[in-house]
């Protein structure tokens, strides 16, 4: 596929969980992944499941890898592993699995993306509450990030983001657990300002 004057179009591939698919946005413009691929003028595949953990990725997300040959890669995953209770380590293994997958080829962009701060959302309640939420968010935020920079990824911490318009009408959806259209959007700015050094004339 090329753009006008013959330069090929960005493949994009989105990788996650609710937050990369965007439960909790009006539609599907308005995930963080979509902005960034119009942006971009990228063609996106945006494979991610509402409720997937890391394992759910490997299964069903990587295999993507080799027939889309994406030239941008976004990985947000491990809000799922930790409410299912899986330990620091077994992330940390198959992250490690996902992360190695995804820097396979050289030429590829790469950027990981943290956990957004959640622990404020009514339905944090469900989850074993507000400090029991951040504790574990933190942990395995840390250990993403020291994954993606073991690999020379752009780290991409939401925690700003995520938090910046609490209280707004419409920032937290109406399930009382994911982001709305603002917070979707204010996480696309912080990740846009991450990766908007990537080429927009793929090699």
């Amino acid at each position: 596929m090329e753009r006008p004057g013959g330069r090929r179009t960005l493949r994009y591939l989105a990788l996650g969980d609710s937050y990369t698919i965007g439960t909790g946005a009006s539609d599907a413009s308005h995930a963080w992944p979509s902005i960034i691929a119009a942006r971009l003028g990228a063609e996106l595949e945006n494979p991610a499941v509402n409720g997937y953990t890391t394992l759910d990725l490997i299964r069903h997300e990587l295999p993507l890898l080799d027939p889309f040959r994406p030239q941008l890669v976004t990985v947000l995953i491990g809000v799922n592993d930790l409410v299912q209770g899986r330990s620091v380590d077994q992330y940390r293994h198959s992250l490690r699995t996902i992360y190695d997958a995804v820097a396979g080829d050289p030429e590829r962009k790469v950027a990981g993306v943290s956990i957004p701060t959640w622990s404020y959302v009514p339905a944090a309640a469900s989850f074993g509450g507000k400090d029991k939420v951040e504790r574990l968010t933190k942990t395995f935020n840390s250990v993403a990030h020291q994954e993606a920079e073991e690999r020379g990824f752009t780290w991409v911490d939401l925690a700003e983001a995520s938090t910046s318009g609490i209280g707004t009408n419409g920032w937290v959806a109406a399930d009382q657990l994911h982001p709305g259209d603002m917070q979707y959007a204010a996480w696309a700015e912080v990740i846009w300002s991450a990766i908007r050094s990537t080429s927009e004339s793929p090699r």
